[in-house]
C-alpha cells in the first residue's frame, strides 16, 4: 500500500458498495481521496458507508457524464477507479437508456477527460462477467467470446472496451477487472437491484422466506468485497496488467440452494422456497456460471483469501449492527 501514500485518487461511485470499501482502505493507506457520486437511488450511494473516513475525503455530488466537472477532478490525479454504474440486469431491460448513460457514456466521459487533462493517470475499471452472457464452457476464461444476453451486459462490455481502446490509441494506462457476485458490508440491500446476494442477506436477517428462482442448482462463485478491493489496488500499481482485462473468479462454486442454506445457518433465521423463474427474468437467465481468475493470478499473484462462510458471517454481523442505515 506504500505506493498509494500521498497520492491523489478519484473514485467514481465512491459512496456505493465497492467504492466506499475501497475509499476506506485508501484513506487508511494515506492517500488523498476524492469521491464523485451522483447519489442515484438505485445504485446504493450511502453517506454512512464512509462514516469512518468522512472527515478525510472530498465528496463531489455530480454525474460522471458531466465532462467539464470530470475534467476538473482528473487533473493531477494519479489513480482513477472508474466504478460508477448500474448493475441490475433486469432493470437494464426496463430502462435501457438510463443504463446506457450510466454504464457507457459515464465511463467514456472519464476517459475523454483524462485524454484532455491527464493521460498518465492509472484508470481501473469495474467490468462484469455478465458481458459473457451464457457460458459456452466453465469456468469462464478471458478467451471466451462475449455474448451478453441483456442491455447491462452490452453496455458494460462497451464501457470496458473503451478503456482498452483508449490505452491502445492514446497510451493511457487502463485495466478492466470483470467482477462476479461480490458481497460484503456496505452493499445496497433494500431491494434486489444490486444483485440477489444483498437482498437474500436482508431477508435472512429479517427471518423472511427467500425465493430462489429456477431449480436452485445453478452454480455460482462468490467474492468477498475485501478481496475485490485487494485486486483493484493491485491492478492500480502493477505494470503487467495495463491495457488488459481480467476475470475475478471467486472460491469454490456452489449451488444457489447450498448458498442460501449456508446463509440461513449463519443468520440463524429465515427459510427458503424454490420457485419458477418469472417469464421476464427467465429470458435473460444465464444458468450456471463462474469464472477463472488464473490469468490475473499469473500476472499479479492475487487470489481470494476470505472463505464464503467467514465472509457471510462478517456481512451478517455488519448489517445486524448497522441495519438502521440500510433497511
Amino acid at each position: 500500500m506504500d505506493e498509494y501514500r500521498g497520492q491523489k485518487v478519484l473514485i467514481t461511485g465512491g459512496l456505493g458498495f465497492i467504492g466506499s470499501n475501497l475509499a476506506i482502505r485508501l484513506v487508511e493507506a494515506g492517500a488523498s481521496v476524492t469521491i464523485l457520486d451522483s447519489l442515484d437511488p438505485t445504485c446504493g450511494a450511502n453517506y454512512f458507508n464512509i462514516e469512518s473516513i468522512r472527515a478525510n475525503v472530498d465528496v463531489v455530488e455530480g454525474n460522471t457524464c458531466d465532462l467539464a466537472l470530470v475534467k476538473k477532478l482528473v487533473r493531477g490525479t494519479q489513480f482513477i477507479f472508474n466504478l460508477a454504474g448500474h448493475v441490475s440486469h433486469f432493470e437494464s431491460m426496463q430502462e435501457p437508456f438510463a443504463d446506457l448513460q450510466m454504464n457507457t457514456i459515464g465511463p467514456l466521459t472519464v476517459l475523454e477527460a483524462c485524454k484532455h487533462e491527464n493521460r498518465e493517470a492509472r484508470v481501473i475499471y469495474a467490468g462484469t462477467r455478465q458481458a459473457y452472457g451464457r457460458p459456452a464452457s466453465l469456468p469462464l476464461e478471458e478467451t471466451q467470446l462475449l455474448k451478453p444476453v441483456d442491455v447491462n451486459g452490452v453496455n458494460k462490455m462497451a464501457g470496458e472496451w473503451y478503456h482498452i481502446v483508449y490505452h491502445q490509441a492514446h497510451g493511457m494506462p487502463a485495466v478492466s477487472l470483470r467482477l462476479a457476485n461480490t458481497y460484503g458490508p456496505r452493499q445496497l440491500v433494500k431491494h434486489a437491484r444490486q444483485g440477489f446476494i444483498g437482498w437474500f442477506i436482508k431477508q435472512a436477517i429479517e427471518g423472511a422466506e427467500i425465493q430462489v428462482f429456477g431449480d436452485g442448482q445453478q452454480l455460482r462463485a462468490f467474492n468477498y468485497v475485501d478481496d475485490v478491493v485487494d485486486a483493484m489496488l493491485i491492478a492500480g500499481i502493477n505494470d503487467r496488467v495495463i491495457g488488459d482485462y481480467f476475470n475475478l473468479g471467486g472460491g469454490q462454486p456452489m449451488t444457489l440452494e447450498a448458498f442460501v442454506q449456508l446463509l440461513l445457518r449463519i443468520a440463524g433465521r429465515g427459510s427458503y422456497r424454490i420457485v419458477p423463474f418469472p417469464p421476464e427474468k427467465k429470458s435473460i437467465n444465464i444458468g450456471s456460471v463462474y469464472s477463472s481468475s488464473e490469468k490475473f493470478n499469473a500476472a499479479t499473484g492475487w487470489a481470494p483469501r476470505i472463505s464464503l462462510d467467514v465472509g457471510l458471517a462478517r456481512t451478517v454481523e455488519y448489517y445486524q449492527r448497522c441495519r438502521a442505515h440500510y433497511w
